[in-house]
């Protein structure tokens, strides 16, 4: 690996609803499988209990920062020399938020609390909202950002001011019904903002959603899908900084961009 080039690999599996150890084994048994080589691996929202609306069940299953799911990811993540980045129930003072995380082999750490909740369903009203923007990562070269699935609708929230990222992680649980605004929604993002952009879906059925879409998605920042490939559950995809950069020089849209700023 150079810090021109980043492997990226997808996971996308069918979550068991509320079922952690299962779901664990389950990432387990297909970190195993990703190649030598790869620098971050991306799995679902909610990777290790599935998109839960039951208040008795998140009062189960959500976790401080010490419990049971981020000691995996960073036991993972040391282990395989990979960064991983996913979100999962978290519980903090009382409060329970849909977290995303990037943790790097390092041991470094960013977490990140979904701003915009669905409110046609109950997780508006189970869930806190984050106030804060993703945090910056710089990885291996890449300036790195995140948000969590229903994020994407909402352009301001995800703006690239100053071309501060260059790699959007998007952890998903988003249903087959709407399949068509997931991949034009992420397509618009990347163009937009002139970075590549990841979606990571999960597979399967949800008890809240229904079928989900068996589809996960790497778009460059012309807004090109550039999966390259995938095996079952995995998929991969290769990302160029030098052409990324590039691309910014000969096309430098964000020069004429609004400046502007989120209140909280």
């Amino acid at each position: 690996m150079t810090d021109n080039v980043l492997k990226v690999a997808v996971i996308a599996y069918d979550i068991a609803w509320g079922d952690k150890e299962e779901n664990l084994l389950s990432v387990a048994a297909l970190l195993e499988r990703v190649e030598h080589g790869t620098d971050i691996v991306v799995l679902p929202e909610l990777f290790s209990t599935g998109y839960v609306q039951e208040e008795s069940v998140i009062q189960e299953c959500a976790e401080p920062l010490s419990g049971k799911t981020m000691d995996a990811v960073r036991r993972w993540a040391k282990h395989y020399g990979f960064a991983i980045c996913g979100s999962y129930m978290a519980s903090t003072a009382g409060a329970f938020y849909n977290r995303a995380f990037f943790i790097e082999p390092s041991g470094d750490e960013n977490f990140y609390d979904k701003r915009h909740l669905f409110s046609m369903s109950r997780e508006s009203r189970l869930f806190n909202a984050g106030t804060r923007q993703s945090p910056i990562v710089r990885y291996r070269g890449w300036n790195i950002s995140m948000v969590i699935c229903y994020d994407i609708r909402f352009p301001a929230w995800c703006r690239n001011r100053d071309n501060r990222y260059d790699l959007l992680l998007v952890p998903a649980n988003w249903p087959s019904v709407r399949e068509h605004a997931w991949k034009h929604l992420l397509i618009a993002r990347a163009i937009e903002n002139q970075a590549y952009v990841v979606g990571a879906n999960r597979s399967g059925r949800d008890d809240c959603g229904g079928y989900l879409i068996e589809q996960s998605i790497v778009v460059d920042y012309k807004g090109k899908i550039v999966n390259e490939r995938r095996d079952g559950e995995i998929m991969y995809a290769s990302l160029s900084h030098d052409l990324l950069s590039e691309f910014r020089r000969k096309f430098p849209v964000w020069n004429d961009a609004d400046d502007f700023t989120l209140a909280d």
